[in-house]
């Protein structure tokens, strides 16, 4: 047992050496473990009784007294004694000791970082002292106000930690010693029982002899298989393995797991004795014998032995041709279509047919059917297809690529074939319709071993939309009548694939068109914001998102996202109307929330008139964001849609909270804003759902590639645009996708100018000597005399019919705006004063004068603005004797 010679004694060798050395570290592990955990503890003590002594009833009392030492020294050493310390001292705030085991050191200064625990933070530190390596607690002592009296120092020496660990090594090394007498026990009797199992043979040995069973069994042209009484596969040679194509790790595993036939499986697990039963298995049939393996005293199982019989071929060849010819169609119809994409159905019809019919196939489509629309078929004429899928065995195949055009008269509608071995192909394939085709790709298809050719017409409603080609070259056999028919039909199945996929094309063309008709064709001019936006719309089904950019008075730009719920036509509609109500809604310039509050109503309006006529519920989400380029500061107000993001100049992100509404159609709750300043030069994005959301991707780490994406350096709104759709689309969304990217500009000081009005009527010729200055001064003398004229009549009204305080503002952008601010919420109306009427005239001068002028409220009241175009000629000034 003893003897290296042998298996046996070389494991039992192998086990004793790796058991010493496995307890060799597990001692020297616990014992390095006994001393961690024992600094962990010294660590613990030495901060508890710190604590503990800091926090004592009167300790704090005694460091103020006069004699801290005669106090403070007789329970210091009482503790020390009692917790098994090697010190507790005591110290002043100035660091000088009172107490300390050795008399001769009280009232010296205290050695050691201390000022952190008079600062109110005790720690816990390990230093080499006059002790040696020592463990040291300091915490300060606090009053009863809260303020530090001194701080108590307690400390415990490495030596008496180790010494504790220490202890624990005789049990260690006692237990190794029971340890390493089990084991070699075990080690002994399972060497015994092992030298029994060998025969006492060596490795070299028992190495030849699995060599030779090993390619006595390989060798031999007949599977065999060895299947234990639980059913799980001990044994089986490479023959068993190709006939039955047994994955590599079958040994080992349960029969029923081998992916086999469940016939075959059941039949190699019966048990019973088989002498020639005929098995198919795949495209073989083997002739298969079983025999139980304890007939001579071995273990229970059973052997299990196969023949190819390749004869029995010619018995099944019909049935088996058929049944792989509808295999192969029951497989076309489940991966043909699989989308509403021409090209890909086309693709998919190339792929079926390789290798299982043809070696090679391509697949040419009329020009129209790739656009989606109707083939019209030429009178006589010559029909120009494209080429738009190939397929082969060979990767080097000599068929034209994809995207080649190839011309085809449509005067057959049945499939027909071609098969010649060294004559001129060019002139078979004229007989087949096809035009433009080049006599040297027809040379290398025949070098290339290309004999056979099956051509099938793509026919859909009386249409023809394409042409099917099948090839097959080498050793494979040519094409026959039987190939013809079920060429045919698996053209028609990929026909209707196709056909689908090119009216699909086509309504999603239609209301692709629709959508894009009622998006921003471009992005009005203004000065507060430098925008770039993308829009990509869903690869299937057309959804209702949209954007917009409103330039709103007084240099203010309202963003608008928006999206509505659902795909298709209905989406596309109810998004233009909701696009042209936020039109709407923002002429009367309304707060984010007011005008999400009247697009509500609207939508729910909506709802409520298509409910009767079954027609699909419109929902929406909306963020509508106001920027104004004066004070910089953005109000954002949200309907269930996702919030804003802010990338400051430094290229920080930030996602400023917004409160979250509910969807538009819902009602029932109001909307709230918020607002922010937004540094000049910051980037605002707003974006939809389709973005940040997909399949497989939580809307968490959306957000999170949204964010990396915009962190970083600065970029202009279109490569911040390019960056984000880089990062977060890598292939055709499923739901549309909106991006709008705003980089905020400021006015700047000297282009704004404010003064205040009193409440009296002759303040006006005041504010028109300051306008006039302000004009001249900017070189604006030629609008001096409009914008007075302006100013003179919306202060009048103010100063008349409006309450204070009353100001008025002149902003100097693209235009030149005045404003006119009060506390009154009643707003003036034009109209047209008659011959007789004394006033009524203000408002009229004013809109003569102004390209624009209108009233928005605020918290505090209304503004009335106007904007006059600088640099162009005023509106016609009225007659004399229309005032």
């Amino acid at each position: 047992m003893f003897s290296l010679r042998t298996v046996a004694g070389q494991v039992f060798v192998f086990v004793l050496g790796l058991v010493m050395l496995l307890i060799a570290a597990g001692a020297v592990a616990l014992v390095v473990q006994g001393r961690r955990d024992s600094m962990a503890d010294a660590r613990a003590r030495t901060l508890s009784v710190a604590e503990t002594f800091a926090h004592a009833p009167g300790t704090a009392a005694a460091l103020d007294s006069r004699n801290p030492t005669a106090i403070l020294q007789p329970r210091a050493e009482e503790v020390r004694k009692l917790t098994h310390v090697e010190y507790i001292v005591l110290a002043g705030r100035q660091g000088i000791r009172y107490t300390h085991p050795d008399p001769a050191l009280i009232g010296k200064h205290l050695i050691g970082p201390y000022k952190q625990a008079l600062a109110g933070h005790g720690f816990t530190e390990t230093f080499s002292g006059s002790l040696g390596p020592s463990v040291n607690s300091v915490v300060p002592v606090p009053r009863t106000d809260g303020s530090i009296a001194g701080i108590v120092s307690v400390g415990i020496t490495v030596e008496s930690v180790n010494s504790v660990a220490d202890r624990s090594v005789p049990l260690a090394a006692g237990a190794a010693a029971v340890a390493l007498a089990l084991t070699a026990g075990g080690a002994a009797l399972l060497s015994r029982r092992l030298r029994r199992q060998t025969h006492g043979l060596g490795a070299a040995e028992m190495t030849r002899m699995y060599e030779h069973h090993d390619a006595v069994l390989h060798a031999v042209r007949e599977g065999v298989l060895i299947v234990e009484a639980d059913r799980r596969l001990t044994l089986a040679n490479d023959e068993a393995r190709r006939l039955l194509d047994l994955p590599p790790d079958a040994e080992g595993r349960a029969v029923a797991d081998l992916g086999l036939d469940p016939d075959t499986a059941e039949l190699l697990v019966t048990g019973r004795t088989v002498t020639d039963e005929v098995l198919r298995a795949g495209n073989r049939l083997l002739a298969v014998n079983l025999r139980p393996t304890d007939t001579h005293g071995g273990p229970p199982g059973m052997v299990v032995t196969l023949r190819d019989t390749t004869e029995l071929r010619a018995v099944t060849g019909q049935a088996e041709y058929a049944t792989e010819r509808l295999l192969l169609l029951y497989e076309a119809g489940a991966r043909i279509g699989t989308t509403l994409d021409v090209t890909r159905t086309a693709q998919e019809l190339a792929d079926v047919a390789i290798p299982g019919f043809a070696d090679a196939a391509s697949v040419d489509l009329a020009d129209p059917v790739l656009r989606g629309d109707e083939p019209t078929t030429p009178d006589g004429g010559t029909l120009e297809m494209r080429r738009t899928a190939v397929a082969a065995v060979r990767a080097d195949h000599p068929l034209y690529p994809v995207g080649h055009v190839v011309g085809f008269v449509p005067t057959r509608t049945r499939a027909m074939r071609v098969h010649s071995d060294d004559a001129d192909l060019q002139s078979d394939f004229l007989k087949l319709g096809w035009r433009n085709w080049d006599p040297d790709v027809a040379e290398r298809i025949r070098q290339r071993g290309f004999h056979s050719l099956l051509s099938v017409p793509m026919h859909a409603r009386g249409t023809v939309l394409g042409m099917a080609n099948f090839w097959r070259s080498g050793d494979s056999e040519p094409f026959g009548e039987d190939d013809l028919s079920f060429a045919e039909e698996l053209v028609a199945r990929g026909a209707v694939g196709v056909d689908n996929a090119r009216r699909y094309t086509r309504e999603h063309a239609l209301a692709v068109t629709l959508q894009r008709s009622l998006l921003p064709r471009g992005l009005p001019e203004q000065n507060a914001l430098d925008v770039a936006y993308r829009y990509l719309p869903a690869y299937e089904g057309v959804g209702g998102d949209w954007f917009d950019v409103i330039p709103l008075s007084g240099a203010r730009v309202a963003l608008v996202v928006g999206d509505v719920v659902g795909h298709g036509l209905h989406a596309a509609a109810t998004m233009g109307r909701l696009r042209t109500s936020v039109h709407n809604f923002s002429s009367l310039d309304p707060a984010p929330d007011e005008l999400l509050g009247h697009l509500d109503e609207l939508v729910s309006r909506i709802d409520r008139d298509e409910a009767d006529d079954d027609a699909e519920i419109a929902g929406a989400t909306c963020l509508y964001a106001i920027y104004d380029a004066v004070s910089g500061n953005c109000a954002v107000a949200r309907a269930g849609h996702p919030g804003p993001v802010l990338v400051l100049p430094d290229g920080t992100v930030d996602f400023p909270e917004v409160p979250t509404g509910l969807p538009l159609g819902i009602g029932g709750m109001p909307f709230e804003a918020a607002e922010f300043h937004v540094p000049e030069g910051s980037r605002l994005v707003l974006y939809t759902d389709g973005l940040v959301e997909r399949r497989g991707r939580d809307i968490d780490t959306g957000l999170a590639l949204l964010r990396a994406s915009l962190a970083g350096r600065d970029r202009t709104p279109e490569e911040t645009c390019d960056d984000v759709l880089d990062a977060l689309l890598h292939d055709r969304p499923n739901d549309d996708v909106a991006l709008l990217v705003a980089r905020t500009r400021t006015l700047d000081p000297d282009q704004v100018a404010q003064w205040a009005v009193a409440t009296d009527p002759a303040a006006v010729a005041g504010v028109r000597k300051n306008v006039a200055q302000w004009l001249t001064d900017r070189g604006l003398e030629e609008e001096a005399f409009a914008t007075e004229l302006i100013l003179s009549e919306l202060v009048t009204n103010a100063v008349r019919y409006g309450t204070a305080p009353i100001e008025v503002r002149l902003l100097y952008d693209r235009n030149l705006i005045c404003e006119v601010s009060d506390s009154s919420s009643t707003s003036p109306h034009l109209r047209y004063a008659a011959t007789t009427d004394e006033g009524g005239r203000g408002l009229f001068l004013v809109a003569q004068f102004a390209e624009r002028w209108g009233t928005r409220y605020t918290e505090t009241g209304k503004v009335i603005w106007s904007e006059q175009t600088v640099g162009e000629p005023e509106a016609d000034e009225p007659q004399p004797n229309a005032l």
